[in-house]
């Protein structure tokens, strides 16, 4: 991994950052650049497709990871992203969010700028394939399913666990899980590491272990439709 693709992953997966440290320096031919805004819970990932299919054409700006715990700061935080990009001269702009619990608001946003966002309710639904997801679910099974992902797992202390407050109260555990019944770990890499955490999640949210490789999902022919 070189320096520089090295230097933005940490930036874009601190998800403390403000939008504004998330966008690349370069200001050289924007007007062919496709600006991506997207969860920092998918900023190694989209990085990952990217290096993959060469897609050096996409500038990721990347807004904080913890919204995924606060749904009603993605749409106006989406807006302010898109008219920061317009202001930066970038035409053609992509919203790697799915409606993550906007109730339709970020939709909204989506039409009044003319934007496009990616298919789906959740990343998890397009992590599995978002027809794949829609056939699974007749039977209601996810929804007694918690779902980890890579980002989930390698930051499931700092990023569940704290802020529920179960390092200091484990009783809560049953209050917050106890309608699950599995966690269902979706696998974006072939990763023994984190298999092991996210089968230490389980055990510690006490729910039954499940594991399923479905790799970057329907990121990669989304953003590769992108160079087109």
């Amino acid at each position: 991994m070189n320096k520089g693709f090295a230097k933005r992953m940490v930036e874009l997966l601190n998800p403390q950052m403000s939008s504004a440290d998330h966008t690349s320096s370069d200001t050289s031919h924007k007007a062919d650049r496709i600006r991506v805004i997207g969860c920092g819970m998918l900023a190694r990932e989209i990085l990952a497709v990217c290096k993959q299919g060469g897609l050096d054409h996409i500038d990721l700006q990347c807004l904080p990871a913890d919204w995924h715990h606060h749904p009603e700061k993605i749409a106006p935080g989406v807006e302010l992203a898109i008219d920061k990009a317009r202001a930066d001269g970038i035409d053609e702009i992509f919203i790697a969010y799915a409606d993550c619990g906007t109730g339709g608001a970020l939709d909204a946003v989506c039409e009044k700028h003319s934007v496009e966002r990616i298919a789906g309710p959740h990343c998890f639904s397009f992590y599995i394939g978002n027809d794949a997801f829609a056939l699974d679910d007749d039977d209601d099974a996810y929804l007694t399913t918690f779902f980890l992902t890579d980002f989930l797992a390698r930051q499931f202390e700092a990023f569940l666990i704290k802020p529920l407050g179960l390092d200091r109260h484990p009783e809560l555990r049953d209050a917050y899980f106890g309608h699950y019944t599995r966690l269902l770990y979706i696998a974006q890499t072939d990763d023994p590491e984190l298999d092991r955490a996210a089968e230490a999640a389980a055990a510690r949210l006490g729910l039954a272990y499940e594991r399923r490789f479905t790799g970057y999902g329907d990121l990669v022919p989304v953003l590769n439709h992108l160079a087109g």
